[in-house]
């Protein structure tokens, strides 16, 4: 599908710089495409598991909760670390742990297992996304929102193959065919150990010609002001995530429970949903570099206000035309957020990149937990109505500064 043994050379660091260098970024969004197909496996085979170990939905949410956990907690500070101390074959090493945890999880015989199989996948995902995302940052040649587009294209495309090939592969056959997506983690060891030779040559050019320009643009800004949008940004993770939570977690129940749709069925209106989410993630960020990120963040959030509060009232062919409305909409937003904050508080982009993802990992085990508790005492149904308000929160967008014209501003 790719090579990557024909990575241009770091001989120039000034180049590298200037030049967006797609054959890295490619390669490393098709290992975010690896990364989060294994990752998706884990809420594609909820339903089976839910009936195979007698679980409730809170229990299913404490599964999601115990994957997120681990995969945020963990990620600020690996990528704190690593802005200070690189790593480049960090990446492999972290593919390692998902291949350790998909194995588990193959096996698991009890709902303990299954947390345990789920941890060292997150703890994967916790090394994985900050430092890919240094090496997306480094191979941008400026194209930062384009760069970070396409890595999230990867990731998200993963995230709807996952529960298409669960489907196929996982449900007809029973638990343990999870194990043949260990041989998807072993492909993207081999991968991120070519990419990690790229990264490691990368650095020692860059150290030896010492280059270390950073933006200036944040310096316009007071620190409380940087802060304050840090914060702003950080709400506007949780009023995303928490409702992604509820369509990566709950969709296919809601749509089992309202509709009484089969199992594959609801997967294929996942995959589907979650196709519509990787195709917005590729407009998000070249959005961001030519309008502006202040605005898409604004558009992508509180723009799908109308189509959630609508999806709850509507039958199963308008489920499937809103959802993918809603994917397209909600999804433009990370890139555009995570470029932003890495311009706010430039030369931390593992820092920041680990704090985000960390972050919107954590509010979708978060919300998932809480939503299965909510679904226990209520309904699936009633979930997704309240879950509907959610990207009213986007209106807080408002009080964002408009770093774009700061930078401007400092240019000239």
């Amino acid at each position: 599908m790719m090579k990557t043994t024909n990575f241009p050379a770091a001989s120039d660091a000034k180049a590298l710089t200037q030049t967006t260098i797609y054959s890295i970024l490619f390669t490393i969004s098709f290992t975010h495409l690896l990364n989060d197909m294994m990752q998706s496996v884990i809420p594609a085979i909820y339903p089976m598991i839910k009936q195979n170990f007698n679980l409730s939905f809170t229990e299913i949410g404490l599964i999601t909760f115990t994957f997120q956990l681990t995969a945020s907690l963990l990620q600020p500070f690996v990528g704190h670390y690593t802005d200070k101390t690189p790593r480049p074959y960090s990446l492999a090493i972290g593919m390692g742990f998902t291949l350790t945890g998909i194995i588990l999880l193959s096996l698991a015989s009890s709902f303990v297992a299954i947390l345990i199989a789920v941890s060292l996948i997150g703890m994967g995902s916790s090394v994985f996304h900050p430092e890919s995302s240094r090496v997306a940052h480094l191979a941008s040649g400026g194209k930062k929102g384009l760069a970070q587009s396409i890595f999230q294209l990867g990731g998200n495309t993963g995230s709807a193959i996952g529960p298409l090939l669960a489907a196929l592969i996982i449900v007809p056959h029973g638990q343990f065919y999870v194990i043949w997506f260990g041989l998807i983690a072993i492909l993207g060891i081999i991968v991120l150990i070519k990419v990690g030779n790229w990264y490691k040559e990368h650095l020692d050019q860059r150290a030896k010609n010492k280059q270390r320009a950073l933006p200036a643009f944040n310096q316009a800004l007071p620190k409380s002001t940087v802060i304050g949008s840090l914060i702003i940004l950080l709400v506007l993770i949780f009023s995303k995530y928490f409702y992604m939570a509820s369509m990566s977690s709950y969709f296919t129940f809601y749509l089992i429970d309202k509709f009484h749709v089969s199992v594959q069925q609801s997967q294929i209106h996942l995959f589907i949903f979650l196709g519509s989410v990787a195709a917005g993630t590729l407009m998000g960020g070249p959005l961001g570099d030519r309008f502006g990120r202040k605005y898409v963040i604004w558009i992508s959030i509180l723009g799908a206000a109308p189509f959630t509060l609508l999806l709850p009232y509507v039958n199963l062919f308008w489920s499937g035309v809103l959802s993918v409305i809603i994917g397209v909409i909600i999804s433009s937003a990370f890139s555009a957020i995570l470029v932003y904050a890495t311009e706010l508080v430039p030369g931390k982009v593992g820092m920041i990149a680990g704090l985000f993802f960390g972050f919107a990992f954590g509010m979708g085990g978060l919300g998932s937990a809480v939503l299965g508790k909510l679904a226990d005492l209520t309904s699936v149904g009633y979930v997704f109505k309240v879950c509907a308000f959610l990207p009213l929160i986007g209106i807080i967008t408002g009080f964002l500064p408009n770093i774009e014209q700061k930078h401007r501003a400092v240019k000239a």
